[in-house]
């Protein structure tokens, strides 16, 4: 099993385009995603033993769905606004759970294998958050109060322009090229592997 085809099906694209436009968005859903991934992991290495091979993609789907359902439900309690914003993308949890499965991610990989995904996909979401909401609005960890379920506060970020900023950089096309050139800034970076 190589990282590339893992990181090819695991389905992390669109979550990571989708809802990285600003950095509370993309801290959260990663958060998120770590936690009910991790719990998936644990719950069908449990499973895994005691259920049948012809049982085990109904068994993966019902328990990603589940547990994603109530993570969907806690961030409702917790953070609503930040659920209203992140609703959509918290359902393609699951997806990426049984992509995951099917892929042997939890089954083939090490643990070493596992941990390094779960940081490209943090560092990739809390960068790509930091960078759209800096150039897109002008402004670093505006809403910040959704992470925490406090009130809303006047509080509205460090803000770099008072005019805002590149309304591009925002939506999901703008996206697509930021991700585009930080792919590019790395293989340009001393010392970056060559290989395909």
């Amino acid at each position: 099993m190589n990282q590339s085809s893992m990181l090819q099906n695991s389905l992390i694209l669109t979550p990571l385009i989708g809802a990285s436009d600003s950095l509370v968005k993309a801290l959260g859903l990663s958060l998120l995603s770590l936690l009910v991934i991790g719990v998936y992991g644990l719950k069908m290495s449990v499973l895994r033993p005691r259920i049948v091979p012809s049982m085990q993609l109904i068994t993966s789907i019902a328990l990603a769905a589940t547990l994603t359902s109530l993570a969907a439900l806690a961030l409702q309690a917790w953070a609503f606004e930040l659920h209203q914003y992140l609703g959509f993308y918290v359902g393609l949890i699951a997806l990426q759970c049984v992509a995951l499965e099917y892929n042997g991610f939890f089954t083939q990989a090490g643990m070493i294998d596992r941990i390094r995904l779960y940081g490209m996909f943090l560092g990739l979401m809390i960068t790509l958050g930091l960078v759209r909401e800096g150039f897109g609005s002008g402004s670093f960890a505006s809403h910040v109060s959704w992470l925490t379920g406090l009130t809303e506060s006047n509080w509205q970020g460090w803000l770099l322009s008072a005019d805002g900023g590149i309304r591009l950089a925002v939506i999901a096309p703008g996206g697509f090229i930021l991700l585009g050139l930080l792919i590019a800034a790395k293989q340009a970076w001393p010392g970056a592997s060559t290989s395909h």
